[in-house]
């Protein structure tokens, strides 16, 4: 696999998915499994997320944020990948991921190219049902952070992601009500939930292209 060249690309559209086989290595253990007619029966909204690479230093990166503190946020404070909420005037579920992610990192959609879709996946404290993509920008971005939705921007190398060992880290966090859950420590920083479970099935996509 070419880790530094363009052909990264060409392989990640073209590469199998593993789904709930890869989701499941990060997922809580409390967490229920739905099948999709559960979940709409459950009435879920609809969100987008974005991995967006780009080369930093002759690799490619991609960009998590440090959500803001927000009572009314579920998941207020914790690390994710830019995205949100699919919105009327969103033409589909793509569009809602570039739009987010340009407006929480300031970067202009139009340089945002969509690779492909992942699998989603569902979210049980938020009833969110989450469309994840994977994009590139061929520009060098300039990052300018949406201050009401993130405090600080993480460029994660991919590199990190192939790296992550088959059994991961289990850790107990202040909202985890005690219960150990895996965890994905980024020089400190640890990623967990729903973001961890999407970087898995990206991490296992990496490996087998």
């Amino acid at each position: 696999m070419q880790i530094f060249g363009k052909d990264l690309l060409r392989d990640i559209k073209s590469a199998e998915l593993l789904g709930e086989n890869a989701h499941k290595i990060y997922s809580p253990p409390y967490r229920p499994l739905f099948s999709y007619e559960d979940i709409l029966t459950r009435n879920p909204k609809f969100a987008a997320v974005n991995i967006l690479l780009y080369i930093k230093n002759n690799e490619w990166h991609f960009p998590l944020i440090v959500r803001s503190v927000n009572e009314k946020d579920r998941h207020s404070g914790q690390i994710s990948l830019p995205g949100g909420k699919n919105e009327k005037e969103d033409l589909d579920f793509a569009h809602t991921a570039k739009r987010e992610t340009s407006e929480e990192l300031g970067i202009d959609e139009h340089y945002v190219r969509i690779i492909r879709e992942m699998s989603p996946i569902y979210i049980p404290p938020s009833n969110f049902y989450v469309h994840s993509f994977v994009s590139y920008t061929k520009k060098n971005p300039k990052f300018f952070l949406q201050e009401s939705e993130a405090v600080e921007l993480i460029e994660f190398p991919i590199s990190s992601l192939l790296s992550l060992p088959d059994q991961p880290k289990n850790m107990v966090l202040p909202s985890t009500n005690g219960a150990e859950v895996p965890v994905i420590d980024f020089n400190g920083y640890i990623i967990w939930g729903a973001t961890s479970m999407i970087l898995s099935e990206f991490s296992n996509l990496l490996k087998n292209v």
